[in-house]
C-alpha cells in the first residue's frame, strides 16, 4: 500500500514560505547589527570633532558618573580696532641729513610733542645742541654700501632713507600701532594723524599715504604710491613682515630713483596696495598754496610738505613764522583746520569762502560751491608750468577780470571763550592794491577785517564726512564782517540764491 503524502508536500510555494520566514530573522538582525555599528562609528567621529570645540566635564555624583559639556573657551581677545589709538602708539621716523639738520631742525620743532616717540635718522652725526630736548632723539642709519644702486638720476641717499621703517622697528619699542615716516621739512598735525589712523584696525597690514600734486611726478612714478615727504603710515604687523624681507627686495630695484619707489616696490611684492588719505600732502608745487589750502578736501589735515620750496603760508613772514600762527588754530581746534565752508552775503551778492584757521575770502557776484571747491592755481607744478592739464585734480585758474579777484583775510589771531564753548578767530585783510572795479555794487574793500565764530567738534571726523556751513550775520561794527561756522542744520543747504 502506498503511502499517502502529506498535505504540505503537494503545496511546493508553502515549502518556499517557510524557507522565506526562516531566513528572515537572520536578515534582519544582520541589518540591525550593522546599522548600530554604523551609528556607533558616526557618533564616535561627531565626539571627536565636538571635543575640539568643546570641554568635556566628567564629575562623580552621588555615586555614578556624569558627563557635562561646557562651552568652548574664550580665546585672549586682540586688541579691538575700535579702540582709539593714541598718539604714544605711533612712532615716527624722520629722514634728514646732517648737512640740512641745523635748518630743518626748526620745522620739527615746531610739531613735535614731548610725550611722543621717533627717531630722527640722519647721514652722519651732527653736533649736539641746546634744543635737543625739543626734538626726537637721533641716531645714525646703517651702512647701505652692500646694496646696488644705479639710477643715474638720484643718490643712493635713497637706500639709507627706504630702510628708515625697518631700522625703527629693530629699536623694540612696545606698544607700537603704527610706524610715520616723514622728511625734515615735513610739517605734521599729530592730532589729525591720530583721527585717521584711528580709523583702520592696526592689526591688519595697512600701507597709508597720498600720491602726488603733480600727475607728472604720478606716471614717472606711480598712483598707487605713498609720497614719503607727505608721509605715510605702516602699520606694526606690515612693518614686521616688511623688515624681514625689505634687504632682498631692495637688491632686486637698484635701477629705482628714490626711498619712497623702494617702499613701493616692497609693499607690491607683499601684496599691499596704498589706501589713500587725502589730507598727506607731497605738494610738489612752487609758489603760493593759498589755492590748495583755501579749498582744502573734506578731510582732517595730516601734512604739508616741501617747506622750502613753497612760499611762507602767512605773508610778510618767513616759514618757521608762518608754521607759528598756524599752530594757533591747530591747539585750538585741529580737527576743523583748513575745512572749507562756503556761503553768500545776499544783500551784497558776495560769495565768502572760509578756510578755518587760515583765510576768508569774500568774491563779488555768486559762485557756486562746485566751483569754489576747486582750488585756485596760485602755484606752479613740479616742472614749473603753468599748464593745468600738469596736476592729479581738478584747478580754476585765478581770474585776471579785477572785478573778480578775491579778497584776501588771512588770520591774525585767535582765541577760545570757554562760557561760549566758541573760538573766535580775527582776520585781517591782506592789503594789496586792486585797480578800481567799474562794476555798480558793493565793495568788499571797505571791509578791514572778518570775525569767525565756531564750536568746536573734536568728532567731526568721527561722522561721515560733510563740509560745514557758514553764514554771515548781521553786525553794526564798521568795517567787520561776522561769520559763524557750524554743522549744517537738518534742512540747511549751500544755495546760491
Amino acid at each position: 500500500m502506498k503511502n499517502n503524502p502529506k498535505v504540505e508536500d503537494n503545496f511546493p510555494w508553502d515549502q518556499t514560505m517557510r524557507n522565506h520566514f526562516t531566513t528572515f530573522p537572520k536578515f534582519l538582525l544582520s541589518s540591525i547589527l550593522l546599522i548600530s555599528i554604523l551609528c556607533i562609528f558616526y557618533a564616535v567621529s561627531f565626539s571627536n570633532s565636538s571635543n575640539k570645540d568643546l570641554n568635556i566635564i566628567t564629575a562623580v555624583h552621588g555615586g555614578r558618573e556624569e558627563v557635562a559639556v561646557a562651552p568652548p573657551p574664550v580665546p585672549y581677545p586682540k586688541p579691538s580696532p575700535s579702540s582709539k589709538t593714541t598718539l604714544h602708539q605711533i612712532v615716527f621716523g624722520i629722514a634728514a641729513s646732517a648737512r640740512l639738520w641745523d635748518h630743518r631742525k626748526n620745522y620739527i620743532k615746531l610739531w613735535w610733542k614731548p610725550q611722543m616717540r621717533g627717531v630722527v635718522w640722519l647721514d652722519k652725526g651732527v653736533k649736539t645742541g641746546t634744543d635737543d630736548h625739543l626734538l626726537p632723539p637721533k641716531m645714525i642709519s646703517g651702512d647701505t654700501s652692500k646694496f646696488k644702486y644705479n639710477n643715474p638720476k638720484g643718490h643712493r641717499s635713497a637706500i639709507r632713507i627706504s630702510r628708515i621703517v625697518s631700522e625703527t622697528l629693530r629699536l623694540g619699542l612696545d606698544e607700537v600701532r603704527w610706524f610715520v615716516m616723514g622728511d625734515d621739512d615735513t610739517f605734521f598735525v599729530p592730532d589729525n594723524l591720530v583721527r585717521v589712523l584711528s580709523k583702520y584696525d592696526h592689526n591688519q597690514f595697512y600701507y597709508i599715504g597720498s600720491s602726488s600734486e603733480s600727475h607728472l611726478q604720478n606716471i614717472n612714478f606711480s598712483y598707487g604710491m605713498a609720497y614719503g615727504g607727505g608721509g605715510f603710515a605702516i602699520s606694526y604687523p606690515l612693518a614686521k613682515a616688511l623688515a624681514k624681507m625689505q634687504d632682498r627686495c631692495i637688491q632686486r630695484y637698484p635701477g629705482l630713483y628714490g626711498s619712497d619707489d623702494r617702499i613701493h616696490a616692497c609693499m607690491a611684492e607683499l601684496g599691499v596696495p596704498l589706501t589713500k588719505e587725502p589730507g598727506f600732502h607731497q605738494y610738489d608745487v612752487f609758489g603760493s598754496l593759498l589755492g590748495l589750502l583755501s579749498a582744502h578736501p573734506v578731510a582732517p589735515l595730516v601734512s604739508v610738505h616741501h617747506l622750502d620750496k613753497v612760499e611762507p603760508i602767512f605773508p610778510n613772514m618767513n616759514r618757521v613764522q608762518a608754521l607759528k600762527r598756524l599752530n594757533i588754530p591747530i591747539n585750538l581746534d585741529s580737527a576743523a583746520l583748513m575745512q572749507q565752508s562756503v556761503c553768500y552775503d545776499k544783500t551784497r551778492s558776495w560769495t565768502v569762502s572760509v578756510s578755518w584757521g587760515y583765510t576768508v575770502q569774500i568774491y563779488r557776484g555768486i559762485f557756486s560751491v562746485r566751483e569754489m571747491e576747486m582750488p585756485a592755481r596760485t602755484f606752479l607744478n613740479w616742472y614749473k608750468r603753468a599748464d593745468y592739464t600738469g596736476f592729479a585734480f581738478n584747478t580754476r585758474p585765478v581770474t585776471r577780470h579785477v572785478c573778480q579777484k578775491p579778497f584776501v583775510y588771512y588770520l591774525s589771531k585767535a582765541s577760545y571763550n570757554k562760557v561760549m564753548n566758541q573760538t573766535v578767530s580775527e582776520h585781517a585783510q591782506h592789503q594789496v592794491s586792486n585797480p578800481d572795479c567799474k562794476w555798480k555794487m558793493a565793495d568788499p574793500s571797505r571791509i578791514e577785517r572778518v570775525e569767525v565764530y565756531r564750536k568746536p567738534d573734536p568728532n567731526l571726523w568721527d561722522k561721515p564726512p560733510r563740509r560745514n556751513c557758514c553764514r554771515v550775520l548781521p553786525t553794526k561794527k564798521k568795517g567787520t564782517m561776522v561769520i559763524d561756522v557750524g554743522v549744517c542744520g537738518d534742512d540747511e543747504v549751500i544755495e546760491l540764491r
